[in-house]
Order: C-alpha cells, then structure tokens, then sequence
C-alpha cells in the first residue's frame, strides 16, 4: 500500500491533472511509496473517499481548485470521520489565498500555499520521519524551473488515448489584469527547451495528437514560442492539433510566418480580449494595443487556418451593457470562431476586490464565485447575460450553428429588440441585441439553459428565424441543413422536411480525426 496518495477532482474526465503529475515527478526517492489516484466532479464524494480509504495511506495530498473545492470537501470530512489519522495536506490556487475562515482549510491538516513542485515532497519527508511541520500553514516559494523533473512519462497509455496532454512552457504572466490569478506572478519563467523538447518528441512517438499548452502568454518570448512551433510543424501530421493562450497584441512577422504555414484546424489561439472598453481595461490595469489586436485578428482569420477562440468579460468595473454590447459587436467583425462570453469571478487573491465599494461589486459567495450584481448592471440584468452567455455557446460557439447564427441579426429592425426592462438597442445592425433578443425569446419557453438536444434547439431556432424575424422558412431550411450536415450527420429532422427537395446537398461530411469536434466543424466551415 502506498504511503502517499497524491488526488484531485477534475472538472471532467478528459482532463489529466497537471499539477498531480508534477508533484509525482519531484518526489524523489518518496515516489516508490505514492501513487496518483484521479476522480472528476461528477462522482459521488463517498465513492471517491471509499476508494481513497481502501488505498490506506499515510499522507493524502489534494489538488483544490474552483470547480472542485466543495466536491473535495466532503470526501475529506468523510475521511476524517471514519480515519482520522491520515494525514491530509491540501495545494493549489484556492487554497493558497485567503486561507483564513475557509471551511475546507479547517479540515485539513496542512496547508502548501503556492507551488508545490518541490515543496511538497519536503513536507512528506518531514511528517514521514516521525515530525510536525510548525506550521499548518506552509508556503512554497516558485521553484527554479530548471530544477524540476518534467511530468510527462507519467501520462499513461488511457491519457493518451483518451484525455487532453497538457504540456507547459512557462509560469507566470507580465500583466497585471485585477480579475487574473496569474498577474500575482511575475516574473515569467521559462522551462529549459533543452529539456522539454525530447519529451515532446516521445509523446508524439506514443501516438499523442492533442497538445494543450497552459502557459498564459505564449507568445511573450517569441524565440521560444517560434521554436515550438517550428518544432510542431516540421513533425506535423494529420490530426495533431495544437493548443496556446496567446497575447492578443503581439504578433511579429516572424511569428506571422511560421503560423501561416500550419494546416487548417491544427492550431488554435486562445485569445483574452476580455473589454474593448479602454476606460475599464485601465481600471483593472488591463494593457493592451487595440489596434494591434484588431490587425492580429485579421491577419489570422484571413491568412492562416488558426482556430481562433476569443475571452470578453461581463460584469467588469465600469463596463455598462451598452459598453459591453459595443464589444461584442466589435469581436464579431473580427470573426472568431469562438467568443467565450465569461462572467466575471472573485477569485481568491485577485486584486479585483479593490473595486468593491466603489462599483458596489456582489460577487456569489460560492464557488465558482460569479459577480451578481454591480453599480451599473443590476441583479435581472446580469443573470439575462448569464442566460445569453450559455446560449451563445449551444449555438455561436459549438460549430452547429456556423452558417445559422448570422441570420439572427439579418434583420435589425427585428432582431435587435430586446425585452422592456433593458435598455433600447440602437437602430444600426447589432449582433448583441440581437442574439439577446433571440436569447430571451428561448427562455420564455424552454426555461432552461441546459439538457437541450440538438434537434430540439434547432427547431426552436427555425421557428424563431421564421416567425419572429420572417425570414424565407425555405432558405433558413436550407443553410440550418448544411449545418446539421457538416457534423457528419444525415438523419434530416422532420421539421425541415417540408422545406427541403431530396437532391440537397452540402459540403459537411464525418469527421475522422481526432481533432476536437468543435474546432473541425469550423475548419470545414466558409467564413461568416
């Protein structure tokens, strides 16, 4: 039996934890006596403690995040019940801020605040020995990258086959943006691409397509970041696909090149715009060159085959709706295939707090700790965004919908209506208002914002473009049928039927690779 047990609860299954497989390499002589062991949100907090339990260790070290920090308390309180001599250390961002008061900080015995890479095989070493650390809690200074053993033998065959391999190149972020975790940590540092790239090389040996890089600005070290692409592109083959969040203003022709020379639907850009509101961008000490960024996007919606998925933030301090909405019709014309509409957190730590009187800032009090309410948006207003949020991503974002979505604002005398107790939308053609329109008229009957199938989202949309908006129901029938087609699909759902001749035909066919099915839906899509 092991001694260590080293745990967390992913947000799903697919998703490997990092943070378990770095703290594994760095144990040293200790890894003999642990073993990783990972559950996901979605399983019962007494299973997962049973089987924790029957592993009897000595020591158990948690990975707490916002997405699991409930969930993972009361497989702990269940653990100190039955066994309370077990050990329990708990790490990661939601505990190393804020400690004081934090009911899952109570249970446990030991509290590593910051990176724990080193850190933690130092305390198990200690408690192992027969002695207490003198403090519960226990602060982990960031580690010289170059020191750390690299994580990445420790992805499995099952990981390979069946969940994202995240790969990291740096830590930290020279940016100091208030909403943001990772503007408390600068400087950046890099890892040692002497070191890094043969890992790469023998993941891509064992079969690894999916390469999801987590560092925060990819792009910041353009030396770096063009040999890693470099390093990509010359072993590219066919359904590899290629994760990195990058910094939207900076993009230099030699980075441009190299880019441009990826096939279509192998890259993807996470790119946090997050306000185009310059007044609220230096509120929370966002820097950021708009006219750049705008360059950037067009650069790589026109002249590379980049799956771009862009951030924009509700609930800011100082962002209106008005504002916001000015925004969002702003990112569409730079055409992202995605826009993740994300609403504002209070993470734990984040200097955002500063703004709490002054805006009169009400955050959710639980995780994932959302923004209720400000000065400016109100308690009703925000929710409504809440609502669009969630609908934007069945429909704009999923890549069901490429061709479709544009016909909900086609018609702005129509679609830019909103409900009375928002403000009017403007006369001019507004993406925004008119896919809150849309957005509000699907609550009013489905009164829910999840468990909707596909078809059954469809029709109501068709329904939606050809009554409310009066559009031609022959012509949506047939653009909402190409769609439904470019996911592979050939069932035609019945109330299309009437609209459609037997010799319709579209450019979808089945996907084969294992590209995200998002991200080759869009690949396959024309520019909207």
């Amino acid at each position: 039996m092991p001694e260590i047990v080293l745990t967390t609860l992913n947000a799903k299954y697919i998703h490997a934890a990092f943070g378990l497989r770095y703290l594994f390499a760095n144990l040293g002589p200790l890894q003999s006596s642990a073993c990783i062991v990972e559950f996901d949100i979605n399983q019962r907090p007494l299973d997962m403690a049973e089987v924790l339990l029957a592993r009897n260790p000595r020591i158990l070290g948690f990975g707490v995040y916002i997405w699991n920090v409930a969930q993972t308390a009361q497989v702990i309180t269940t653990i100190k019940k039955v066994a309370p001599g077990i050990t329990i250390i708990l790490g990661g961002p939601e505990v190393s801020y804020e400690t004081e008061g934090q009911p899952i900080v109570q249970l446990a015995d030991y509290i590593i605040t910051g990176e724990a890479d080193l850190k933690f095989a130092e305390v198990c070493q200690t408690l192992l020995s027969g002695t207490k650390p003198s403090n519960k809690i226990i602060l982990a200074e960031p580690p010289d990258l170059w020191r750390l053993a690299l994580p990445y033998h420790l992805y499995d065959e099952q990981d390979v086959a069946h969940r994202i391999i995240y790969i990291e190149a740096s830590r930290g972020c020279p940016f100091t943006c208030e909403f943001c975790l990772s503007s408390l940590d600068i400087p950046v540092r890099q890892v040692a691409l002497a070191a890094l790239l043969p890992q790469l090389q023998r993941l891509l040996d064992r079969g690894v397509k999916h390469f999801k890089f987590v560092d925060r600005t990819f792009n910041l070290n353009l030396n770096v970041s063009r040999t890693l692409l470099e390093f990509f592109l010359q072993r590219h083959q066919p359904g590899q696909f290629y994760h990195f969040e990058m910094i939207p203003d900076r993009l230099p022709s030699g980075l441009r090149e190299c880019i441009a020379r990826f096939p279509a639907g192998s890259l993807q850009f996470e790119v946090g715009v997050q306000t185009f509101n310059e007044t609220v961008a230096a509120l929370i000490s966002r820097r950021q060159d708009y006219h750049r960024l705008e360059d950037n996007f067009r650069f790589l919606r026109t002249r590379t085959g980049v799956h771009v998925h862009a951030d924009l933030i509700v609930g800011l301090p100082g962002e209106t709706l008005a504002s916001f909405a000015e925004g969002f019709d702003r990112l569409i014309t730079l055409q992202p295939q995605e826009i993740q509409v994300g609403i504002l957190k209070r993470l734990r730590g984040t200097p955002i707090i500063r703004h709490d009187s002054e805006w009169q800032m009400v955050y959710d009090p639980n995780p994932p700790y959302e923004i209720l309410q400000n000065r400016l948006i109100d308690f009703a207003t925000m929710h409504t965004l809440r609502r669009f949020a969630r609908y934007w991503d069945l429909v704009g974002n999923s890549g069901n919908f490429i061709e479709t979505t544009p016909l909900i604002w086609s018609r702005p005398e129509l679609s830019n209506s909103t409900a009375p107790a928002l403000p009017d939308a403007p006369l001019h053609v507004s993406p925004f208002y008119a896919f809150l329109h849309w957005s509000q008229w699907l609550h009013t009957r489905i009164r829910r914002t999840n468990s909707i199938a596909l078809v059954r989202l469809m029709e109501l949309l068709f329904q939606f473009l050809t009554t409310e908006l009066s559009l031609d129901p022959t012509g949506a029938a047939v653009i909402m049928w190409r769609d439904y087609k470019r996911g592979g699909r050939q069932d035609k759902p019945s109330f299309l039927k009437n609209f459609l001749t037997n010799d319709e035909r579209s450019p979808g066919h089945r996907q084969h690779s294992p590209v995200p099915k998002r991200q080759a839906r869009h690949a396959n899509a024309p520019t909207r």
